[in-house]
């Protein structure tokens, strides 16, 4: 009987345990895939991001031309240039890119230049498929004096 007790207290502590730490690890994970893509190159910091179309709200996509659609998605990327003061300022640069399924899919893309007050960022778009994972590889070259960077990653994308 005391065996059986212990026994059952020991699995619910085990269980408990396995509980918090598949908890954290969760948390973890999460927080590391919504962390800031960004790449830095002497002065330049450029960010970038790629997210489904039909999170921008309609009013906001028609605004700037933007197609919304379950099947089509946006990248975005901004180049900030730092100040002697420590503080930084968006600038322009020449953006090109593409982007390629794992079967050998290229899409080239196409980017517009929007600039409001304060920002300044190009927005591209592409289409997919559900559970799709895209392999993005940019060239960004703010200083037209200087080569292109170049920035390569890959996404998996959901239709919503």
């Amino acid at each position: 009987m005391k065996a059986a007790i212990l026994g059952k207290r020991f699995t619910k502590r085990v269980c408990t345990t396995l509980a918090l730490v598949t908890g954290l690890l969760v948390s973890t994970l999460s927080s590391l895939a919504s962390a800031e893509q960004m790449v830095s190159h002497g002065d330049y910091m450029i960010h970038y991001n790629a997210f489904n179309s039909s999170f921008i709200q309609p009013d906001v996509a028609q605004s700037y031309g933007i197609t919304r659609s379950k099947t089509k998605a946006l990248l975005n990327i901004s180049v900030l240039q730092k100040q002697a003061d420590g503080s930084t300022k968006p600038v322009s640069a020449v953006v090109k890119g593409e982007v390629v399924n794992l079967i050998a899919q290229k899409q080239e893309l196409s980017f517009q230049k929007i600039d409001e007050t304060n920002a300044l960022y190009y927005i591209g778009d592409f289409g997919f498929t559900d559970d799709q994972v895209l392999r993005f590889s940019l060239q960004v070259q703010p200083d037209p004096n200087q080569p292109a960077y170049s920035i390569s990653f890959e996404q998996r994308f959901y239709v919503d």
